[in-house]
């Protein structure tokens, strides 16, 4: 068995795209992998926040993580900043890292241009994340393509790491998965579905009103032609909306295309919506009872304590290795 670490950062809402690319492998891999799946918080702080939204959007998440089909019995859910010890170890990683790295890191470039002054947190973001992994010895992290410059960076600081102080620290690997891992937006699919987007119409958020995913769905971007086929070259709105249709209605593309085949836009962007919400309908339904009553609170701190369990060893480790003195008695 395997062990799986990933998280998703409380900022925004949740869109289509983070369950097709992130949640719905979540619920898949925990039937045969230990898995940690974590809210980072520390994170979201990497740019400001205000502090009322950041504790409401991390319960949210945390709910929608469990609603989405997360059974807290076979996976451990928790926030990031309940675990004291990945703090720690993401300052301890800065000292390993090298400016020039970080500064190359394609996130960090894109939060940062344009603007006057850049926070240092979001500067040091893949060092926390580095920590988030190499804490719980973490074997497969499952990513979108945009997150494999950072992975690549936790393996370069593996590699250090087990140099100075001795093997210690196994390497990781990305799981991508390969079809529908990077949702596109829904008025241009050379973007990536993203709740930072300014235009709300772009993407569909897991709490966005039933009427909302219909009129979202049917003002989507398509093209010029009437042809429902699978072609991301050249027909790339319409190919992303046929992925949506696939990971929702558990159909391949051929079959969607042989479906369509001559009916033109309209059929198709009509099912599809009825497919998106038969989906986020019955998430939302159990979102709305793990809130109302409450028992989040004690699944995150469940959580919590077995991710602590494993993380304060590999803290009180990785600092004996590096010549620290650890209290005793």
């Amino acid at each position: 068995m395997s062990r799986v670490l990933s998280g998703i950062q409380p900022s925004g809402q949740l869109t289509l795209g983070n369950y097709i690319g992130a949640m719905k492998n979540f619920v898949k891999l925990q039937e045969t992998e230990e898995c940690f799946f974590m809210v980072v918080d520390l994170h979201a702080i990497t740019v400001p926040q205000e502090p009322a939204a950041l504790s409401e959007q991390t319960e949210a998440l945390a709910a929608l993580y469990i609603a989405a089909g997360i059974d807290p019995s076979k996976a451990s859910v928790f926030i990031q900043s309940h675990v004291r010890a990945h703090a720690e170890l993401g300052w301890l990683f800065t000292t390993l890292a090298n400016m020039g790295e970080l500064e190359r890191m394609t996130q960090f470039k894109d939060k940062a241009a344009g603007k006057e002054s850049v926070g240092a947190g979001l500067f040091v973001y893949p060092t926390l994340m580095a920590a988030d992994i190499l804490i719980y010895h973490a074997d497969l992290i499952p990513v979108g393509d945009d997150q494999k410059q950072h992975i690549e960076l936790t393996r370069d600081l593996t590699q250090r790491f087990n140099s100075r102080f001795g093997e210690y620290f196994k390497t990781p690997e990305p799981y991508i998965h390969k079809v529908g891992a990077r949702i596109m937006s829904l008025d241009d699919a050379s973007k990536k579905m993203s709740k930072s987007n300014p235009n709300p119409g772009s993407f569909i958020a897991l709490l966005d009103p039933i009427d909302v995913i219909r009129k979202k769905i049917a003002r989507a971007t398509t093209d010029s032609g009437m042809e429902v086929r699978f072609d991301p070259a050249n027909k790339p709105e319409v190919s992303n909306l046929m992925s949506i249709y696939s990971h929702c209605a558990d159909l391949t593309l051929p079959e969607i295309e042989e479906r369509y085949q001559g009916q033109g836009y309209g059929s198709f962007k009509k099912d599809l919506a009825e497919a998106v919400i038969s989906v986020i309908e019955p998430l939302q339904a159990r979102y709305h009872e793990i809130r109302e009553s409450g028992e989040i609170h004690q699944i995150l701190k469940q959580g919590a304590e077995k991710a602590s369990n494993i993380a304060d060893r590999t803290l009180a480790e990785v600092k004996e290795r590096m010549g620290f003195l650890l209290p005793r008695g």
